[in-house]
């Protein structure tokens, strides 16, 4: 009789597939800090970002927002205007934060692509922050966006 067999392979097949599903619902190489804030895209500091293929930085310094801005370790976060939505990266530079623990903070052009000065990757803002080039394999930490289609850009981590 088969039966027995497949009561211990049921059990067994299960927990293998939770266990390739219980990663966490960030897997970024960045750990996770508190993000939460509004850019109004008619403060004269971000009217850039109302082009599409600008990005902009903001910090803990901006607006008085204080660490709910900063980013990880206070490197700050990217906010990028694509064709059809805003995305938000941290400045912290997966790379080196993955090899070494460095907090290396990344330099993003006035266009798309953002760079580290201490390792050379280069990172696609157009391409949800994914290296173009250089060492690094891992992609930008990305923030969750929202846009109101008037003026206000929401960013934030984690659940709302």
């Amino acid at each position: 009789m088969a039966y027995p067999r497949l009561l211990l392979f049921v059990p067994f097949l299960s927990a293998i597939l939770a266990m390739g599903s219980c990663s966490s619902e960030n897997d970024d190489v960045i750990p996770d800090v508190y993000v939460e804030f509004t850019i109004d895209l008619m403060d004269p500091e971000f009217s850039s970002l109302l082009v599409i293929g600008v990005s902009d930085t903001v910090d803990s310094s901006t607006n008085n927002w204080g660490f709910r801005s900063a980013g990880y370790d206070d490197n700050g976060i990217i906010i990028y205007s694509g064709p059809d939505d805003y995305f938000a990266f941290d400045r912290t530079c997966p790379h080196d934060f993955a090899e070494s623990g460095l907090s290396v903070k990344v330099s993003p052009d006035m266009a798309s692509i953002a760079e580290c000065p201490h390792c050379g990757t280069r990172y696609a803002l157009s391409a949800y922050g994914t290296p173009l080039s250089g060492p690094g394999k891992y992609p930008l930490k990305n923030y969750a966006t929202s846009f109101d289609d008037s003026r206000y850009i929401s960013v934030w981590n984690g659940n709302r």
